[in-house]
């Protein structure tokens, strides 16, 4: 259970701040919902208090998760296939996760081969939501601006 103020991680989506509980009625059905910002993009999610556990809201990383983070990206790239679809369904899968330390995984690996071979348009899409993903998730953690982080990307990635 979650309360007004909570810094909250909803996976595909980011990081943001519960701002209200309210009792909403969709389609027919009354039900309680967390209502979150997030930071980046200025959007507002409404999330089902019941589907909680389901769609894997969590709390954000602590300062030894972000220095996880950092020492992920920095790390060497894991073994990718090289098989377009298959390296693309692993990685979303990762994000899907709403784990922080895989979808940092994902960035890395994705910004190395991008350097090294270049990114398909999809992968290039899916690089982007992955950094907006992690970048949301640390501004937050930080206590930083979207610009710092993207330095501090910018630094770990080389």
């Amino acid at each position: 259970m979650f309360n007004i103020g909570d810094k909250v991680v909803y996976p595909m989506h980011g990081a943001g701040v519960i701002e209200a509980i309210e009792e909403r009625e969709v389609l027919g059905n009354k039900q309680k919902y967390y209502i979150m910002k997030l930071p980046i993009g200025e959007m507002q999610v409404m999330v089902p208090m019941d589907n909680v556990e389901e769609v894997g809201l969590r709390e954000i990383i602590d300062q030894e998760g972000v220095e996880k983070v950092i020492e992920i990206l920095k790390g060497k790239k894991t073994k990718m296939s090289s098989n377009w679809n298959r390296r693309y369904r692993a990685n979303m899968e990762k994000i899907r996760s709403g784990d922080i330390f895989e979808v940092a995984e994902v960035v890395r690996n994705l910004a190395i081969r991008d350097a090294e071979k270049g990114l398909s348009t999809g992968e290039k899409k899916m690089l982007d939501s992955a950094r907006q993903i992690l970048i949301s998730e640390l501004v937050l953690a930080q206590d930083a601006t979207e610009e710092e982080i993207e330095e501090l990307l910018e630094e770990c990635l080389g």
